[in-house]
C-alpha cells in the first residue's frame, strides 16, 4: 500500500493521526495487550491448543462472560515472538471507517506493516474495495506472520464490517492469523474456514477449569482445600472462570473457607452481581422474564417455556441466548438448561420481582410435562406446587408404583412425597402413601392407607384399571409382610385380570410392576410350603433380562430360590445360586433388603452343614446389617434358624431354642418354618438328657418336609425310638426330588438302624452310599452329628478311603507309619480362608509360587505359609495332590 494512499505527505514521512475519523482522540489503552493479575492460573493446556493454532488462518475463542477469554489471549498473546496487534472492540466501532482506522493503528503499534502507512488519515476517504486490497497486499508481502487478536468481537454487529474482515484475511494469506475473542458467534461464515480445516475453534467446555486446574487456582488465592470439596465447586460453578474466583475471594475472608464454598448462597454473593449486570439487565424485558420463569426448571425446551410465560416467543429467544453465551445450555434435541449459579441466581430474583408465583409455574410446568409424558419431573414440580393430587396421579396412571419399591432410584422418588400432607387424600395420594409405608415394612400404617385408596377405588369409574392394579400389587406386598397366603393369593388372581385391561406399552414401560408382583407371590408361597407353585413364580423373575427397574425383584428371586433348593436339600444349587444372588446385589448397588438377606442367610446355613462355622458366623453377621423393624416372615424364620442351628452345633442347646422362636410368626404358619423349629426344640431336649420330650417336641413334623423329616427320624433314633425313625422316613414324600442333604441322612439313619439290629453288611453299604452323595457337596455335618456307632465303619479301609481328604485325613505319606486299623478314624472338616482358596486357585492354574505372589501382591513367604496350611487341611504333601483333592471335594 503506497503512503499517498494513506494521505502521506511524502517518502518515508507517514502521518500518524491523533484522531480517528469522527474527530475523537485515539484511545491507547485499546491497543495494550491486557495485565495479568497476581493470582491469574496459566493453563499450558489451552496455550499449547493456541500454539497449534497458529497453523491456521483464524481463532475462535468463544466463551461466556467471565470464562476466562481475554485473559487467556492476553497471556499467550504476550509471549509470542510474532508481532501481535490487539485490539478492544468497542460499541461505537459500528462505521467501517472507524473500525478500521483502529485495526491500521493497532497494527503500526505492533510494529506491522513494516513498511506501510502510519494509519488512515483524520478525514478518510470511503473503506471501499481497493483500500482493503491494499491493506491486504501488504500483510502478504511481509516476511513474517502477524497476529491480530480482536477482543470482545461480538460487539462487531455490522455485516458490512464482517465482510471485510472475510476479505482481508482471505487475501492476507499465510502471514495474517486472526483471534476473534467473542461471547458470540461472528458474523464470519465459519463454516467455509471449517469445512477447509481452517479454524480452530475454542469454546466454553475447552475454556472451563478442570477439578485440578480448580486446586491451583484456590492456591494462588490462599486456599488450600480438599479435592472434594473443590470438585463440588467445580460442578457447581462448571468451571466458571470468575465464578471460581469470585468464590475464591469470598472464601478467603472466611473463617471456614470449605464450609462457606460448600454453602454459600449464590444470590447473596458478588457472583449474582457479576452476573445480573453482564447477562440479565442486558436482556429485554421478555427475555427477562422468560429467564425467570425457566429458573424453576432443571431443564426445559421452547413449549416447556410457553406455558411457563404464556406467551409463543421462547424458542427464538432460547435461541438467542445460546448463541450469545448467556449461561443457557444447549442439551439437544430443543431441550435446554441454566448454569447452575445463573439459575439458582435468577431464582432468588424471581421471588422479589414476582412474588408468590414460584408454585404457580411448578404447578404449570407439572401439568405441561405430564401431558408430555415426562414422569420424574411431572412428580418433582407437583411436589415443590405442593400438588400431590398431580403428582401421585402422574406416578399412579403411569402405572409406576413399583417404582417406589425397587432400590436406589426409588429413594430419590419416595424422597419427592417425604412432604406429603395428611390433607392430601384422594385414591392415588393414599396408594402412594400405602406404598411408602410398606417399603419401610410399617406394616399397620400401610394396610390403613391401603385401605382408604381401596375404598376411594370402589367409588371411582372401572376405567381406573391402573390404580386398581397398583392397590393390587400394594396387597401382594401387605400379604407377603404379613405371612398371609390366602390374601396374596386373591390380590394376585385381581392382579392378572387387570393386566389385560391396562394398555400394553404400560406394562411394557414398567415391567417391574409384574416382577414385584410374581416375587411378592413367590416368597408367600414358599412361606405356605408350596415349593413348586414358589419355583414356578420366582423362576420367572429370576430368568428375565436384565433392567436396573427389575435389578431389585431379580435379585430377590434368585435368593429365595436358592433358599428353596436349600430346604429341600440342594447345597451346592443353593450356594451356587446364593452367591449369584450376593454378587448381582452388590454389583448393581443394591441397598440391603430382607431379599438381599435371604441369599447370605443361605450361605450361612449351606456353611453350618459343611461344618466352616466361621464362615457361617460371618454371614450371619452381615445379615445383622438388615433394615431395623423388617416384618417380612421369610427373612425372620431364615434368620433364626441359621442362627439356631449354629448354636445347636456349638453345644448351646438352650440359645439356640430361644433364637429359634422368632423362626415362627406370620398370620398363617409355615410348615416347614414350624418344622425346624420343633427340630430345634426337640434336639435341644435330646442334648440335655431329655428323650422323651425331644420326641414329643416332634409330634407335628411329618413326611410333607423331607429335609424335616429325616432330621426328625434321627433324633427319634438318638432318642431310642428307632420304630418311629423308620416310620418317619417311610413316609417322606419326594416328588420334586430330593437332594443329598436329605439323602445323606437318611441313609445315616438308616444305616444307624441296621447297625443297632446287628446288620452290619446293610450299616456299612447305607454308609458308603452316603459317603458318596455327601463327597459331592462336602456335607459334613451328618457325619459329625452320627455318634460314635458310626467311628467302626469309617475305620474300615474302604470306607476310610472314601472320607479321606475331606472328612477324615488321607493316608499315610511315604515314610510315615500307619495308624493301627482298629483305632477310628478322627473326623475333620476342611475349613480353607479366602485367601487360602486363592493360593489354591492359582495353584491349580499351573502358576509357580513367585507368579502366584506377584499376582495377590503377596510375599513369596506369604505364599508359602498359606501352602503349608492348604496342604495340612487337605492332608496332602504335594501340589498335584493338593488340586486333585480340592477338585474332589469341589473346593475349585
Amino acid at each position: 500500500m503506497s503512503e499517498s494512499s494513506w494521505g502521506g505527505q511524502g517518502p518515508g514521512v507517514p502521518i500518524v493521526p491523533r484522531t480517528d475519523p469522527l474527530g475523537d482522540p485515539f484511545l491507547r489503552t485499546r491497543f495494550a495487550i491486557p495485565a495479568r493479575p497476581a493470582t491469574f492460573l496459566l493453563r499450558q493446556r489451552l496455550v499449547d491448543h493456541l500454539d497449534q493454532a497458529l497453523r491456521t488462518p483464524l481463532t475462535l475463542l468463544n466463551g461466556a462472560a467471565g470464562a476466562g477469554k481475554t485473559l487467556l489471549a492476553a497471556d499467550w498473546a504476550a509471549g509470542l515472538r510474532h508481532p501481535v496487534a490487539w485490539l478492544s472492540v468497542e460499541a461505537g466501532d459500528r462505521q467501517p471507517e472507524v473500525f478500521w482506522s483502529y485495526v491500521v493503528q493497532a497494527l503500526h503499534a505492533a510494529g506491522a506493516p513494516a513498511a506501510g502507512p502510519a494509519g488512515i488519515p483524520a478525514d478518510p476517504p470511503r473503506v471501499d474495495g481497493r483500500l482493503l486490497a491494499t491493506l491486504a497486499a501488504e500483510l502478504n508481502d511481509r516476511d513474517r506472520p502477524v497476529v491480530v487478536v480482536l477482543d470482545d468481537c461480538d460487539r462487531v454487529t455490522v455485516p458490512e464490517i464482517a465482510e471485510q474482515l472475510e476479505f482481508v484475511l482471505h487475501h492476507a494469506g499465510r502471514w495474517l492469523h486472526l483471534v476473534l475473542v467473542t461471547r458470540t458467534e461472528p458474523l464470519l461464515p465459519l463454516h467455509r474456514y471449517r469445512a477447509a480445516g481452517e479454524l480452530t475453534e475454542i469454546r466454553a467446555a475447552e475454556l472451563a477449569f478442570t477439578p485440578e486446574e480448580a486446586v491451583a487456582l484456590l492456591e494462588l488465592h490462599g486456599l488450600s482445600l480438599p479435592v472434594p470439596a473443590v470438585r463440588a465447586l467445580v460442578d457447581r460453578t462448571r468451571g466458571w472462570a470468575v465464578g471460581l474466583r469470585l468464590s475464591a475471594l469470598a472464601a478467603r475472608e472466611n473463617a471456614d473457607p470449605e464450609l462457606y464454598l460448600k454453602e454459600f448462597e449464590a444470590e447473596r454473593s458478588t457472583i449474582a452481581d457479576f452476573l445480573l449486570a453482564e447477562v440479565l439487565k442486558g436482556q429485554t424485558e421478555e427475555t427477562q422474564d422468560l429467564l425467570l420463569r425457566v429458573s424453576v426448571l432443571e431443564r426445559f425446551c421452547p413449549e416447556l417455556a410457553d406455558a411457563l410465560t404464556g406467551r409463543t416467543d421462547a424458542e427464538p429467544l432460547l435461541l438467542g441466548l445460546h448463541r450469545a453465551n448467556a449461561f443457557v445450555e444447549y442439551l439437544g434435541r430443543s431441550w435446554y438448561r441454566l448454569h447452575p449459579l445463573f439459575g439458582e441466581i435468577l431464582r432468588a430474583h424471581l421471588r422479589v420481582r414476582l412474588p408468590g408465583l414460584e408454585p404457580e409455574l411448578h404447578r404449570r410446568a407439572a401439568r405441561w410435562l405430564r401431558s408430555s409424558g415426562f414422569l420424574p419431573e411431572t412428580v418433582a414440580h407437583g411436589a415443590a406446587a405442593g400438588d400431590w393430587d398431580v403428582a401421585a396421579g402422574a406416578l399412579i396412571d403411569d402405572l409406576a408404583i413399583g417404582r417406589l419399591l425397587t432400590g436406589p432410584p426409588s429413594d430419590d422418588l419416595a424422597q419427592m412425597f417425604s412432604p406429603m400432607t395428611p390433607g392430601a387424600t384422594s385414591a392415588e395420594t393414599n396408594l402412594v402413601r400405602a406404598a411408602r409405608e410398606l417399603a419401610r415394612y410399617d406394616l399397620d400404617h400401610g394396610l390403613a392407607s391401603l385401605r382408604h385408596a381401596e375404598e376411594q377405588l370402589a367409588d371411582l369409574a372401572p376405567d381406573r384399571a391402573a390404580a386398581q392394579l397398583s392397590c393390587a400389587l400394594l396387597q401382594t406386598l401387605a400379604a407377603r409382610l404379613a405371612g398371609c397366603p390366602p390374601r396374596a393369593e386373591k390380590a394376585a388372581e385381581a392382579a392378572d385380570a387387570l393386566r389385560r385391561e391396562v394398555p400394553r406399552r404400560l406394562l411394557d414401560k414398567h415391567p417391574e410392576l409384574t416382577a414385584l408382583l410374581l416375587t411378592h407371590l413367590g416368597s408367600v408361597r414358599l412361606w405356605a410350603g408350596r415349593f413348586e407353585d414358589a419355583r414356578a413364580a420366582l423362576t420367572t423373575v429370576a430368568s428375565a433380562p436384565d433392567g436396573a427397574s427389575t435389578a431389585m425383584p431379580r435379585q430377590e428371586s434368585r435368593a429365595h430360590l436358592a433358599l428353596l433348593d436349600y430346604l429341600n436339600g440342594w447345597l451346592g444349587r443353593a450356594e451356587r445360586k446364593a452367591l449369584a444372588a450376593v454378587s448381582e446385589a452388590e454389583r448393581d448397588g443394591l441397598p440391603q433388603s430382607p431379599g438381599s438377606g435371604i441369599g447370605r442367610l443361605v450361605l450361612a446355613a449351606v456353611a453350618v452343614d459343611r461344618h466352616e462355622l466361621d464362615r457361617a458366623q460371618a454371614f450371619l453377621d452381615e445379615t445383622a446389617q438388615l433394615p431395623a423393624g423388617t416384618s417380612d416372615p421369610v427373612p425372620m424364620a431364615g434368620r433364626a434358624l441359621a442362627t439356631a442351628r449354629l448354636l445347636l452345633v456349638r453345644g448351646r442347646a438352650r440359645d439356640a431354642v430361644e433364637a429359634s422362636d422368632a423362626a415362627v410368626s406370620g398370620m398363617v404358619s409355615s410348615p416347614w418354618a414350624a418344622s425346624h423349629e420343633a427340630l430345634v426344640t426337640s434336639a435341644a431336649h435330646l442334648a440335655e438328657g431329655r428323650p422323651d420330650e425331644a420326641a414329643e417336641a416332634l409330634r407335628n413334623v411329618s413326611g410333607d418336609q423331607p429335609a424335616c423329616a429325616v432330621e426328625a427320624a434321627a433324633i427319634q433314633l438318638a432318642a431310642g425310638r428307632p420304630e418311629a425313625a423308620i416310620d418317619l422316613l417311610d413316609s417322606v414324600h419326594t416328588q420334586g426330588g430330593t437332594g443329598p442333604a436329605v439323602t445323606v441322612r437318611a441313609a445315616l439313619v438308616r444305616a444307624q438302624a441296621a447297625a443297632g439290629a446287628g446288620d452290619s453288611v446293610t450299616a456299612h453299604r447305607l454308609v458308603a452310599r452316603a459317603l458318596l452323595d455327601a463327597r459331592r457337596e462336602r456335607l459334613r455335618r451328618p457325619f459329625l452329628d452320627a455318634g460314635a456307632w458310626i467311628r467302626p465303619f469309617l475305620a474300615t479301609a474302604e470306607l476310610h478311603e472314601l472320607a479321606a481328604g475331606w472328612l477324615a485325613p488321607g493316608p499315610p505319606a511315604r515314610g510315615e507309619r500307619s495308624r493301627p486299623k482298629s483305632s477310628p478314624s478322627p473326623l475333620v472338616a476342611v475349613e480353607l480362608s479366602g485367601r487360602e482358596r486363592d493360593v489354591l486357585e492359582r495353584l491349580a492354574g499351573m502358576m509357580s509360587t513367585e507368579e502366584i505372589a506377584a499376582d495377590l501382591y503377596l510375599s513369596a513367604n506369604t505364599v508359602k505359609t498359606h501352602l503349608k496350611s492348604v496342604y495340612r487341611k487337605l492332608a496332602v504333601n504335594r501340589r498335584g495332590d493338593a488340586v486333585r483333592r480340592a477338585r474332589d471335594l469341589r473346593l475349585l
